[in-house]
C-alpha cells in the first residue's frame, strides 16, 4: 500500500483485443467473445448464441484467420506488440514527469484479460487505478462495455483498490495536435490537390437515439484536426466503415461510397485518417488500408482515370509514436495526481 500517505496509482490501457494467433480456432475463440457482448449484438443470448456458433463463426473465422495472417509480425498480433510498447514507453514518460505509476495492458476480449491486470496492480500494492480506453471518441460498444468489463474484473478479482475510467478524449489539445501532425507527416498538403477522409467506426442509428454521442465526437475530432491543420473546409470530409449487419440502420456516409465519389472526381490525392483508432489493427491494416485502397483504385479505373500507388494514402494510427505517448500522458496527468 501507499507509503507516508502518499498513494500509488496504476494506469490500465485498454483496447478491444486480437486473437492469440492467426489461426480459425484462435480467431473463432476470440470473436465468440467479441460478438457475445450485448452492445456489440444486442439479441436474445441464448437464440444468437446457437446463429453464432452454428451459422456465423464457422465460417467468418476462416475468412478473418486469412486476413490476420496478412498482417501477423514475426513477434505476434501487431495490435499487442504495438500495445506493449505503447504501455513501456508511456510508463518511463510519466516517470520522466515525475509519475510513480506502473503501466499495464489489457484487452476487453482476449489476452491479456482485464483481471489479469488487476491481480498484477494488487501485488504491486496500487491503491488506485487510472482505466484508459483507447477509444478517443466514446461509444456504448467500445468505452462503455470497457467500463462493464473493469467492473466484472473488479468483482471476480475482490480487487479493493479505487478505479476510475478516463472516458475520452476527443478534444484534447494534445490528441488533436499529434493527429494533426501524423496526418502532416504522411505527406497530406505537399500537393496540389489533396483529400483528406476522416474515417470512423460505425455505430448502429439506435445507439444515437438512445443518447451515444459518438457522431458529435468524430465530428469535433475531425473539425479540431482541420482547424489546426488550417484546411479549407472543401479539401476534407468524414466518413463511417465497417458496419456490423444491414438489419440495422448504421451512422453515414459510409467511406467506401465516400471513395467512389472522390475516385470520380479525381482532384489529386486521397489520404484516409482512421482518428478513433489508438494502435492500427486488422480494421486499419486490412479492410482500409488494403481493402479500401484497392476499391479506390478500382473506382479510378472505372472512372477513366489514371492509376498509380500514390493516389490513396492511409496514414498509420498515432501507435507508438512520441506525440501519441506525450498525448497519453497529458490525458492522464489529471488523474494521477501530483507528482515528484
Amino acid at each position: 500500500m501507499a507509503l507516508h500517505g502518499r498513494e500509488k496509482v496504476g494506469v490500465l490501457l485498454v483496447n478491444t483485443g486480437t486473437p492469440s494467433a492467426p489461426e480459425p480456432k484462435a480467431v473463432k475463440r476470440y470473436l465468440a467473445q467479441f460478438l457475445m457482448d450485448k452492445h456489440i449484438a444486442p439479441m436474445n443470448r441464448f437464440i444468437w448464441w446457437f446463429i453464432l456458433h452454428l451459422a456465423i463463426l464457422p465460417k467468418r473465422s476462416v475468412a478473418s484467420a486469412e486476413k490476420y495472417r496478412k498482417i501477423w509480425t514475426p513477434e505476434g498480433s501487431p495490435l499487442l506488440v504495438t500495445h506493449k510498447e505503447l504501455a513501456a514507453a508511456l510508463e518511463a514518460r510519466l516517470e520522466s514527469e515525475g509519475f510513480d505509476a506502473p503501466v499495464r495492458i489489457a484487452m476487453n476480449y482476449g489476452e491479456p484479460p482485464i483481471k489479469k491486470a488487476l491481480r498484477e496492480f494488487r501485488e504491486l500494492e496500487c491503491d488506485r487505478i487510472v482505466v484508459l480506453p483507447l477509444y478517443p471518441q466514446t461509444a456504448h460498444s467500445t468505452t462503455f462495455s470497457v467500463k462493464e468489463g473493469v467492473a466484472r474484473a473488479v468483482r471476480r478479482t475482490r480487487f479493493k483498490g479505487l478505479t476510475t475510467v478516463v472516458e475520452g478524449y476527443a478534444e484534447h489539445p494534445s490528441y488533436i495536435r499529434a493527429l494533426a501532425a501524423s496526418i502532416e507527416h504522411a505527406g497530406f498538403g505537399q500537393q496540389p490537390g489533396d483529400r483528406l477522409v476522416f474515417s470512423f467506426h460505425s455505430i448502429p442509428l439506435v445507439d444515437i437515439e438512445d443518447g451515444d454521442t459518438y457522431e458529435l465526437q468524430t465530428g469535433s475530432t475531425s473539425l479540431h484536426v482541420a482547424d489546426e491543420l488550417g484546411l479549407d473546409r472543401k479539401t476534407w470530409t468524414i466518413s463511417y466503415h465497417c458496419r456490423f449487419d444491414n438489419a440495422r440502420a448504421w451512422l453515414s456516409p459510409f467511406t467506401k461510397d465516400t471513395l467512389a465519389r472522390l475516385a470520380e472526381v479525381d482532384d489529386g490525392r486521397t489520404f484516409v485518417v482512421c482518428p478513433g483508432f489508438s494502435v492500427d489493427c486488422l480494421e486499419t491494416r486490412f479492410d482500409v488500408e488494403i481493402e479500401f485502397g484497392e476499391l479506390y483504385r478500382d473506382n479510378l479505373r472505372a472512372a477513366g482515370h489514371p492509376v498509380d500507388g500514390s493516389r490513396f494514402v492511409y496514414v498509420p494510427c498515432l501507435n507508438r509514436s512520441r506525440a501519441h505517448v506525450r498525448a497519453l500522458c497529458d490525458v492522464l496527468k489529471p488523474y494521477l495526481g501530483e507528482g515528484d
